[in-house]
């Protein structure tokens, strides 16, 4: 595999505070008090044409807290659990005794809540000859909350793989016990890619500007190395920041909260990943070398502070803005997933399918320079379940990995794999979309108004009611100006099932653009 010249690595140094979280307490703050910023919402509109029902098939079970599946390319699946035990389901059956039992090299767990544990798993381009793998996990730290691991360890005909086998490859100590990031995927390019939260805690309270913009330690990045070498590992000479004073060279990109899970779009080979947000917004990255996204100055697209108060006045100069943000009244914490390149499911292709670990499925489909979002439906899946992850087999097919609860402490987690496209489903973006741009504006628009029920919770949200609206007002001048007029000033009237608040903070051209795809649904 062809790399470019290599510079040695740097020590890894790292002095953060020492704080602990229990974000389980939170997520039950939020049900109790529906707090703005923590109220979800999963229902899908049964009529909206963005909607594509996707029917799954349950392919294991009676799982602890899984975290991760990869395939290693003869018909297995490796099935990680956040504890520490990796087992193989091989013909649709979970084999006696685990492929490796990590449980002594790992934190103690917590049950109900916990971030910690084994995160990620990746093998090397050339794991059929070398049989090499690389997991992430977090162990104990007398120092630090913990310390995560990058560890390569080698397959052989005696199993289980001795834990204790493993060559370190990188240590970062963590401060507090939640944003740990933890995902590895090797690139089109045979380089290793890590993710790694900010630390912890609530709103990168680390230093004077938040680890996410501290280019001095790894925590809030995405990381690239190169693991082929006697060495720990080497750093690729083409990497954004190598060669440079005052700055780890091992940085790929940067301003991260905690990009839990990312991965590679086998066509285009685009990085995308996805990066769980503090109180208010959830975002989607396309990531690119070198590139800054923003935290803890930005959530999303919207300028961060300790109390969540709408503000305008952080510098963006220089951040590089998400593909797609959604807010709080959607969903709580984003799950990365991949871009479909499959044959199974014609209707995924080249879309990206992601989730929040709430429940919600969604779409990202590319129109022109923008990301169009849209909702998937699963079918055959009980409600109530949290999504931990969403996983690729070899032939480009996608499984998502389910746990009833916040964390370990049940055996009932399950996985389950995208089988066919339900005959329901309306799959593509509108004739009128294509079109008319400020048809497909619009409806973006009107994604992100969501902003709106966040910042200030008298004002209601005007999306429940946009079918209704369609079906009753024919596209004329008069009713465009009418709906226009509804918006922005707000009042009663026949709009289904809510009365509009007066939204005077939206733009005319924007409001315009949204009406034109309020009657463009139909």
């Amino acid at each position: 595999m062809k790399k470019t010249n290599v510079i040695k690595n740097k020590s890894l140094s790292h002095v953060t505070t020492f704080s602990m979280m229990i974000i389980g307490l939170a997520i039950t703050a939020c049900l109790l008090f529906s707090f703005v910023g923590c109220k979800t919402n999963t229902s899908t509109n049964k009529q909206d044409s963005s909607l594509i029902t996707l029917k799954v098939q349950k392919t294991g079970d009676d799982f602890e807290a899984l975290t991760n599946v990869a395939f290693p390319g003869n018909g297995d699946m490796w099935v990680l659990e956040q504890a520490g035990k990796i087992w193989i389901i091989r013909n649709g059956k979970r084999l006696d005794a685990p492929l490796m039992d990590m449980t002594g090299k790992i934190v103690k767990m917590h049950n109900g809540y916990e971030e910690r544990g084994l995160l990620g798993i990746a093998f090397h381009p050339q794991f059929k000859i070398n049989k090499k793998f690389y997991l992430f996990y977090s162990r104990p730290s007398s120092t630090f909350n913990h310390t995560g691991v990058v560890a390569e360890y080698k397959l052989t005909d005696n199993l289980p793989v001795d834990p204790d086998s493993g060559r370190i490859i990188l240590t970062v100590d963590e401060p507090d016990g939640n944003h740990n990031g933890g995902c590895i995927n090797f690139g089109p390019d045979g380089y290793l890619y890590v993710s790694l939260g900010d630390g912890g805690g609530q709103h990168d309270q680390h230093g004077d500007i938040g680890n996410g913009q501290n280019l001095n330690t790894l925590l809030g990045k995405i990381l690239r190395i190169d693991i082929d070498t006697a060495d720990s590992y080497k750093i690729p000479a083409d990497n954004p920041f190598a060669g440079k004073a005052n700055v780890r060279p091992e940085i790929w990109a940067y301003g991260f909260r905690n990009p839990y899970r990312f991965s590679f779009d086998k066509v285009s080979g685009q990085l995308f990943a996805g990066d769980v947000g503090q109180d208010l917004w959830e975002e989607v990255d396309i990531v690119k070398k070198g590139a800054n996204y923003g935290w803890r100055i930005m959530e999303g697209t919207h300028c961060h502070n300790l109390k969540n108060i709408p503000d305008s006045s952080c510098d963006t100069s220089g951040i590089t803005m998400p593909i797609d943000e959604y807010s709080h009244t959607i969903g709580i914490s984003v799950i990365g997933g991949y871009v479909y390149n499959g044959n199974q499911l014609p209707a995924l292709k080249s879309k990206y399918i992601f989730a929040d670990w709430s429940g919600p499925v969604f779409y990202l489909q590319q129109s022109g320079d923008k990301w169009l979002r849209g909702n998937i439906k699963l079918q055959n899946i009980p409600d109530n379940l949290k999504i931990t992850g969403i996983n690729e087999d070899e032939n480009g097919e996608l499984y998502f990995l389910t746990n009833p609860d916040t964390g370990p402490g049940n055996k009932k987690s399950a996985i389950y794999k995208i089988v066919s496209e339900a005959t329901n489903s309306k799959t593509n973006i509108t004739t009128s979309e294509k079109t008319n741009p400020d048809i497909a504006e619009g409806k973006e628009l009107i994604a992100k108004s969501n902003c709106l029920s966040c910042h200030k919770p008298t004002v209601k949200l005007i999306g429940p009611s946009f079918q209704d609206i369609a079906k009753q007002y024919p596209a004329t001048d008069t009713n465009n100006d009418f709906l226009i007029e509804k918006i922005i000033k707000g009042g009663s009237g026949n709009w289904g099932p809510v009365a509009m608040s007066p939204h005077a903070d939206l733009a005319a051209p924007d409001v315009k653009k949204m009406v034109a795809y309020i009657l463009s649904v139909k």
